[in-house]
């Protein structure tokens, strides 16, 4: 018979047994969302050539997904203004959890863990007051814990800066209602921004464009490991108006904003689906799906470098040979020096978002 301290001997060793990691299910490269060709949206994960590792169902269309840095498991975010987001078990298939956003409130589809992995934060819309908030959720148990407000309107994508102490967020400036789907009830009056603030929620700083630019959206974040930050804008404006979709930010300085020239410009139609720096920090890209185009920059400067034609390209992530593409199409590609060279396509429709998974396996 197993006496008292047997099992607490046993107890404390299974307590420090290893979780499994991503290795236990072919340490993928990448996670994305898809619609395949059965009707069922998916999340599956990649590895660095396209092929398909895994996928699980998910209950509707889904945006973009976060992946826990230690456990083999990923978090799969409903497209706004979706409710869902479950925890996936990434070796078995198996959904953990089931969350579920506070009445009142919808997920913006995407969100962070910090640093530790204790933690993880959601963006959301609390739609009754027309306000942004940050949820909170204890990350072994994914119960909701606190929340906080994201410091505008709008949040859309958050991430975890450099040094595991503070979160930046996308306030889009949008205000919508589930009542009225997708449609953009505050144009004439938006104001995005960018909020840094710390884990409990104070805001650290608050960066805003300049008035005439208040109907650009921010919308999606990249973030360097010196710090500097990358955003994707989308533009809500005349669209006879063709402003920048691109800008850079570091805390204690003003953000500086980029565009390809007038040409290239012009033919993205106002709108920065991703944004991603490169592995080696030294250029930064922006997807733009309805002009079929992604634009290339340096990240240093900000000089225009080129603009690649792509059919419906949206998910960009870093990888270890240059910036990888996914396509509305089922492209999966790297972009080289010079050119995008499309490695795999298989039979489904990647969605928005790519997102690297860097983490210990």
């Amino acid at each position: 018979m197993t006496n008292r301290r047997t099992f607490l001997a046993g107890l404390a060793a299974a307590s420090l047994a290893p979780v499994p990691g991503w290795a236990s299910v072919g340490a993928p490269d990448f996670l994305a969302a898809a619609l395949f060709p059965d009707g069922s949206y998916r999340l599956a994960g990649l590895d660095a050539t396209g092929a398909i590792l895994f996928s699980v169902p998910l209950p509707a269309r889904g945006h973009a997904a976060a992946a826990h840095p230690h456990k083999a498991q990923a978090i799969a975010f409903a497209r706004r203004p979706g409710t869902f987001a479950l925890v996936i078990d990434c070796a078995t298939g198996a959904v953990l959890k089931h969350l579920q956003a506070p009445a009142g409130r919808h997920f913006y589809g995407h969100g962070t863990f910090s640093a530790d992995g204790t933690r993880f934060f959601t963006t959301e819309n609390d739609y009754e007051a027309a306000e942004g908030v940050i949820g909170v959720w204890d990350a072994a148990s994914y119960a909701r814990v606190s929340e906080f407000s994201s410091g505008g309107i709008g949040p859309h994508d958050i991430r975890l800066m450099p040094g595991g102490d503070m979160l930046v967020i996308a306030n889009g400036g949008i205000e919508t209602h589930p009542d009225s789907g997708r449609v953009k009830l505050n144009l004439p009056t938006m104001r995005p921004n960018l909020t840094y603030a710390d884990l409990s929620g104070s805001v650290v700083a608050q960066v805003e464009l300049r008035d005439a630019l208040h109907k650009n959206s921010i919308r999606h974040l990249a973030v360097r490991g010196d710090g500097l930050v990358g955003f994707a804008m989308q533009w809500q404006g005349d669209q006879t108006e063709h402003p920048p979709l691109l800008g850079l930010h570091r805390l204690g300085q003003k953000a500086r904003l980029f565009a390809a020239p007038a040409a290239a410009q012009n033919s993205v139609q106002g709108y920065a689906g991703s944004i991603a720096f490169s592995a080696d920090g030294n250029a930064i890209a922006i997807t733009c799906p309805r002009g079929n185009t992604l634009h290339r920059f340096s990240a240093h400067s900000g000089t225009f470098k080129d603009a690649l034609a792509l059919e419906d390209v949206c998910g960009l992530g870093a990888g270890t040979e240059g910036l990888i593409f996914t396509t509305g199409t089922g492209a999966f590609g790297v972009l080289t020096d010079t050119r995008a060279a499309i490695t795999a396509r298989p039979d489904c429709q990647w969605d928005n978002h790519l997102i690297p998974i860097h983490c210990a396996v």
